[in-house]
């Protein structure tokens, strides 16, 4: 697929986010898509297949929020297979405690489908307000 039509495809997504609607990330990976937080923190390591993506992570991740999360992209820049999203995402916690998150995404896509994600975000956010998720790999 070509930049922009890689770009538009995460431009759908990203306003699919914006309105709590997480299923049109997880309908835009591949079988084979991995999610990765770099690093040495608590979180570091990788998720994945897809299977484990959903259930090791997202779907766990979601359920630490009391109501719907929202990620809203601020840029999206293509290049080739990669593309580079600037994003802020918002919900609150089960505890009450706000989480304004904000993230550097870079996603590889193949054949119109995200292969990989490499997740930067506020690693201290995270690790005061969410409870630790281990990696599957």
């Amino acid at each position: 697929m070509s930049n922009t039509d890689n770009r538009e495809l995460l431009r759908a997504v990203f306003e699919q986010l914006a309105l709590g609607n997480g299923r049109a990330l997880t309908d835009a990976m591949a079988d084979d898509c991995r999610w990765t937080f770099p690093g040495s923190w608590s979180w570091s390591g990788t998720w994945g297949p897809k299977t484990a993506v959903v259930h090791g992570l997202l779907r766990p991740l979601m359920g630490q929020f009391a109501d719907a999360y929202r990620m809203e992209a601020d840029l999206i820049l293509a290049d080739g297979d990669r593309v580079v999203v600037q994003a802020r995402g918002y919900a609150t916690t089960l505890a009450g405690e706000p989480y304004h998150q904000t993230y550097c995404l870079l996603f590889t896509m193949s054949d119109g489908l995200i292969t990989e994600v490499v997740e930067h975000c506020d690693t201290a956010l995270v690790e005061r307000v969410l409870k630790l998720l281990t990696p599957t790999s």
